[in-house]
């Protein structure tokens, strides 16, 4: 190999992002309470946390903990009362709101218990709607919709709306609308809380595989044992704050 080849080979090997050098998310030093009764009540108590891209991870506590106070952080639906949460170098609270809610749109795919589907449109309406609102043509995402329906068998229910369909499938069409414009971040809050088990185990194959091939950081918030040992690594929230479950 030439000199002059030499250095072309290394400076096409620096220009590759090293994706391992900055964490996906990173808290530092953060707090989070309100003001209740004229005394301030804190949830978080200088939270420290670094995710990495493509992590999945599993954060369980107590009922009332601030499991899901941090989940709000971490998806820019609130900011710290002190500290700071960044995502790929960015602070969140920076950005201000309108720009965090953009950032969410494009950056974020939210999973809640309760399914929070839209009960006017129908299954495809509700999957397209954040490819709408990401200003995807609508033809594009139709068959982009249409083809993520079909990997979780639910191609077939495209036309039906939430009320017609069971718990189970309204978790897989909810899932499919917080994956379907492919976000870095997938926040689920107990997404299979509301689901019997045998239910909520498919759909948390169906998630595990989905996220893992999209190359997708999963941070899950659960109860159950049995669902925080699927994750790559388990923490729990004690007294706000973050020790190794």
């Amino acid at each position: 190999m030439s000199t002059s080849q030499a250095i072309q080979v290394k400076k096409s090997i620096s220009a590759i992002p090293k994706q391992t050098a900055t964490p996906l998310l990173r808290l530092q030093g953060v707090h989070c309470g309100y003001r209740e009764a004229g005394e301030w009540r804190e949830i978080l108590r200088g939270v420290d946390l670094e995710v990495s891209i493509g992590e999945q991870l599993a954060l369980v506590g107590l009922s009332g903990s601030g499991k899901s106070t941090l989940l709000h952080l971490l998806g820019g639906l609130d900011v710290p009362s002190a500290g700071h949460v960044t995502f790929d170098g960015q602070d969140l609270a920076g950005l201000g709101e309108p720009a965090r809610s953009l950032w969410r749109r494009r950056h974020v795919g939210f999973i809640y218990q309760f399914f929070n589907l839209i009960p006017t449109l129908s299954v495809l309406e509700n999957v397209m709607l954040p490819l709408e609102l990401n200003g995807m043509d609508e033809k594009l995402g139709r068959g982009k919709a249409l083809d993520l329906l079909d990997e979780v068998g639910l191609s077939d229910r495209a036309g039906a709306y939430p009320d017609k369909l069971s718990g189970g499938e309204q978790q897989r069409v909810a899932m499919v609308r917080a994956l379907i414009h492919q976000p870095a971040l997938v926040l689920a809050d107990e997404p299979t809380g509301n689901l019997d088990f045998a239910t909520g185990e498919k759909v948390l194959d169906l998630l595990d595989r989905l996220v893992r091939a999209q190359g997708h950081t999963l941070i899950l918030v659960t109860h159950s044992p049995e669902v925080a040992r699927r994750a790559d690594r388990v923490i729990r929230l004690l007294d706000g704050q973050l020790v190794a479950a």
